[in-house]
């Protein structure tokens, strides 16, 4: 029962998992322990938050996408360029959006149209992306960024930023679209059975290039948000956040094979990551540890959660022949095995 559980329910085996942080922490420090503190936590957690929702969808499809790191710094840089030559607010975010959708469009395109794996059609743009960063940017800092832009990301209605406010709307509208909506369901389908699901009618290279587009313009987002929340735009901006934004995925229930997950879990995965950020800062250790621990945290659950399929598998597998062996127990049981008084007379 407790392995179907963990299986069926990962979203609400995260948010157990959180809440005996909570209470750990609480421990120590009972300060820990209050509203703001949860909404600290969820402020902190908006730029992985975004990219472990675009991670789902790509993982959905059994794709992956470990250039969204690049993406994001790429988008953010070409902001701030805009901002800084007074091009407008709204204008630059708009602009920067568009540039993560042209990045998500082309390495979709070389995942479904060119039928390169995602591993190495993303990892080749993992490098091309970055050194655009570097080419944009003159390997120089973005500072001077608009007040305006900066306000984005300070506390207001509820003591959440309008960052805060559209990611939340997000998470939601996604799980929404994911579940309820016949497009959503076919990302599961072309991650569960390519081949079956285009005997179904399900255009499927047509679903895997709007997953890796919206996952750019999610990249996108978070870059955005990672400027406006910090006030500048280092040249390093989004390294390493393609696999904690992973972690945080598998953490959350969505599977590396495709077909199951959901963007709550993933959201629930990203929230705990960002409550160990801090946990290292109350501890007060060194910043690299967070990449040690997202990188522990993923192989720890991509080891168990493939044990648990091993014993799922292995479950349903005797439930379905369950009936066979009881049936061939019950026939054993029927035929008496004769003794040596009826073994004579049948002589006789």
């Amino acid at each position: 029962m407790l392995i179907r559980f963990l299986q069926t329910n990962r979203e609400a085996s995260v948010a157990v998992i959180i809440l005996l942080l909570f209470v750990v922490l609480g421990v120590v420090d009972t300060s820990y322990l209050s509203f703001e503190t949860v909404l600290s936590i969820y402020n902190n957690s908006l730029i992985l938050l975004v990219i472990a929702i675009g991670a789902t969808l790509v993982m959905a499809t059994r794709g992956l996408d470990v250039s969204i790191g690049s993406i994001m710094g790429l988008s953010a840089a070409v902001a701030g360029i805009l901002m800084n030559g007074q091009f407008g607010i709204g204008p630059s975010i708009a602009i920067a959006l568009f540039v993560g959708l042209l990045c998500g469009l082309f390495n979709g395109f070389m995942v479904a149209i060119l039928r390169v794996p995602a591993i190495v059609a993303t990892l080749g743009t993992l490098g091309l992306y970055r050194g655009l960063v570097h080419l944009v940017t003159s390997g120089s800092w973005i500072e001077g960024l608009p007040e305006g832009f900066k306000g984005l990301s300070h506390a207001g209605f509820l003591g959440l930023s309008a960052f805060a406010w559209i990611v939340l709307f997000l998470l939601v509208g996604t799980h929404c679209w994911l579940r309820y909506t016949a497009f959503g369901r076919s990302l599961f389908a072309v991650g569960d059975n390519r081949e079956g699901a285009r005997l179904l009618g399900i255009k499927v290279r047509q679903v895997q290039l709007t997953a890796y587009a919206i996952n750019g313009v999610l990249a996108a987002l978070a870059g955005i948000i990672f400027a406006a929340q910090i006030g500048f735009i280092p040249n390093t901006a989004g390294n390493g956040m393609e696999m904690r934004a992973i972690a945080s995925s598998v953490l959350g229930g969505v599977s590396l094979l495709g077909g199951t997950g959901t963007v709550i879990g993933a959201g629930l995965g990203a929230y705990f990551m960002t409550s160990i950020d801090s946990v290292l800062v109350m501890l007060r250790l060194d910043a690299f540890w967070n990449d040690m621990i997202a990188g522990g945290i993923l192989l720890v659950v991509l080891i168990a959660d493939g044990k648990i399929r091993e014993a799922m598998g292995s479950a349903l597998r005797y439930q379905k022949y369950r009936k066979f062996i009881e049936t061939d127990a019950q026939n054993d049981k029927s035929v008496e095995t004769p003794t040596i008084k009826e073994l004579g007379e049948v002589r006789k």
